[in-house]
């Protein structure tokens, strides 16, 4: 079983390289982001490797990095979720904003994904929302924390019905899901005892101030 490859890049395509090791070339297939990461033909680059064996091929799936590669695993365990499709997800979302999209319920985010329509983004986020703790470690040195510090500024600073509602507020006035979840979250850690119009009130000035700098 191949772990990882280090060598020299012969060939790029839009989805998979033929990484130059020793003089032996593995073609691998890799996600967008994974792709954006590597140098130029020609130069070193190193993989994170999954083999995956069938009766008729064995194919190699390459990572720049384990969260990357931890979250593959994961997605690839929700039915109807296949390695294509698992790097599609990995590639329009990223493992950065994957724990928020799950935890936030962000249907919409994943059908930015090629192959990902409304029913199979809607089983993503309900068969992974309580294993995404599986990934807290990894999750949670890329992001800060943010997905666990959400997580306990909606579930016990204010009262999740107030939550939900300044989410849906949120979402009604055509912001993602996903990034009204996390202005939510910051607006209920700096005013844990703000009401529903005052919470909506502090999300929205901190999802003004993020599209002024934007």
């Amino acid at each position: 079983m191949i772990g990882k490859l280090r060598g020299v890049l012969d060939h790029v395509t839009l989805t998979q390289v033929l990484l130059d090791v020793s003089g032996v070339g593995y073609v691998v297939t890799c996600s967008a982001r994974t792709l954006r990461r590597l140098g130029a033909v020609g130069t070193a680059a190193t993989l994170l490797i999954e083999t995956h064996v069938r009766e008729d091929a064995i194919s190699l799936f390459g990572f720049a990095d384990a969260e990357e590669q931890e979250w593959f695993r994961l997605l690839t365990t929700v039915q109807g979720v296949g390695a294509k499709v698992a790097l599609a997800i990995l590639g329009a979302v990223g493992p950065e904003r994957l724990a928020q999209v799950i935890v936030a319920q962000d249907k919409t985010a994943l059908t930015e994904a090629d192959g990902v329509g409304p029913k199979l983004a809607l089983r993503v986020v309900t068969e992974l929302k309580d294993k995404v703790a599986a990934l807290a470690g990894i999750s949670s040195a890329a992001q800060g924390g943010a997905v666990a510090r959400a997580q306990d500024a909606l579930g016990r600073v204010v009262p999740a019905s107030a939550a939900a509602d300044a989410v849906s507020a949120l979402v009604n006035l055509g912001y993602r899901r996903a990034e009204a979840f996390a202005a939510v979250a910051r607006a209920a850690r700096a005013q844990p005892d703000a009401k529903l119009d005052a919470l909506i009130r502090v999300a929205l000035a901190e999802l003004s101030g993020a599209e002024k700098v934007a």
